[in-house]
């Protein structure tokens, strides 16, 4: 008799993460917000909105937090928190 066990697989659990930041005051921040949140291990896209000053991030949270992120966001020399919407 064979018996035949499946062995389950990990997949990330992504979610996505909505930041509000402050401080922008060209198109440039942009960028430099994106390359260094972009960089984190966990994060599979990030896009920042200039005009809003809004921040999509999706992430495994496993790997990366939200506080990570926010604290990214601050070593690059904005001001982030979560949005409320």
């Amino acid at each position: 008799m064979t018996t035949h066990t499946a062995t389950p697989t990990s997949t990330p659990s992504t979610v996505h993460t909505i930041l509000r930041a402050d401080g922008f005051s060209c198109p440039s921040c942009v960028a430099k917000i994106e390359k260094q949140i972009g960089r984190l291990a966990g994060v599979s896209a990030v896009t920042v909105f200039f005009a809003t000053a809004r921040i999509e991030i999706d992430h495994d949270p496993a790997v990366v937090s939200t506080d990570a992120l926010i604290a990214t966001v601050a070593k690059a020399g904005y001001t982030a928190r979560l949005a409320a919407f």
